[in-house]
């Protein structure tokens, strides 16, 4: 590559220094005996991985944002799964408009989804502020499963599921022992960049959520503000490595060629 494509050589260089030099300060950081964030590290220390571990607003933030994650992640799947097979399986006039309209949550600031669902729900209809981070996370989780579970569906060869009808088995059957184990890889993607992705979002939590349930990305960014240690990075570190292993995990059970490699298609 470096000899027929140079420029784009050095642009991928480019692009992983930019990718991995903020995260090399942020984990070299987080090791330090000193008080302060500051590169070099005042020598080598774990006390700032306990103390993030028992820091109180970190720890309660956590099973907050992995409560609201799943359960988000678990009514996007419900919900864009069947939305996935009849678009790819159904007959269904303009097929590639009806795919589009349902994407289109990812086109949509999500500042603009905030306001909305703060103003419309919150405000209009006095709905507490976790019923309806769930509506808001739902909502920019649902193209995930959509679009992953029909690249999956759009790998698989529909030949199979007609070859499982015309020997007799019902639509019920022929989902559950042909269909299913079909759309698993992307059932198992959607679900891990739903997770990962409503995990991580500031911008819609930072709008919706109250003092009495907070999510961990927003009180880390409340805790900057306010303070200057390397408590931040130590609990960034371990977020890293918790999805290093959510990586590795996918990769070993599923595999990214197929978790990733029919998107495009």
């Amino acid at each position: 590559m470096s000899t027929k494509h140079p420029v784009m050589a050095t642009m991928a260089v480019l692009a992983y220094i930019i990718m991995i030099v903020p995260i090399f300060f942020v984990v070299t950081t987080a090791f330090t005996a000193g008080s302060t964030l500051e590169f070099p590290p005042q020598g080598f220390s774990l006390r700032w991985f306990e103390e993030a571990a028992t820091y109180e607003p970190f720890t309660s933030a956590l099973v907050s944002s992995v409560e609201l994650a799943l359960i988000a992640t678990a009514v996007s799947l419900a919900l864009g799964v069947p939305v996935a097979l009849g678009i790819h399986r159904g007959r269904i006039p303009g097929k590639n408009l009806v795919e589009g309209l349902f994407l289109s949550p990812l086109i949509v600031p999500e500042l603009v989804v905030g306001l909305a669902l703060f103003q419309q729900l919150m405000v209009g209809l006095d709905m507490a502020n976790f019923p309806t981070l769930v509506i808001g996370h739902t909502v920019l989780m649902f193209p995930y499963a959509v679009r992953v579970t029909g690249a999956s569906l759009a790998m698989a060869d529909p030949a199979l599921e007609e070859a499982a009808r015309g020997l007799g088995a019902s639509p019920v059957r022929t989902f559950w022992t042909i269909t299913l184990p079909l759309l698993r890889p992307g059932i198992f993607s959607a679900g891990l960049l739903s997770f990962v992705t409503s995990f991580n979002n500031v911008p819609l939590s930072l709008l919706l959520q109250t003092r009495h349930f907070r999510t961990l990305p927003v009180t880390m960014l409340d805790y900057v503000q306010q303070r200057y240690d390397p408590m931040v990075a130590a609990m960034s570190t371990l977020l890293l490595a918790l999805t290093v292993v959510i990586a590795l995990v996918a990769e070993r059970t599923v595999g990214f060629a197929k978790i990733f490699g029919g998107i495009n298609r």
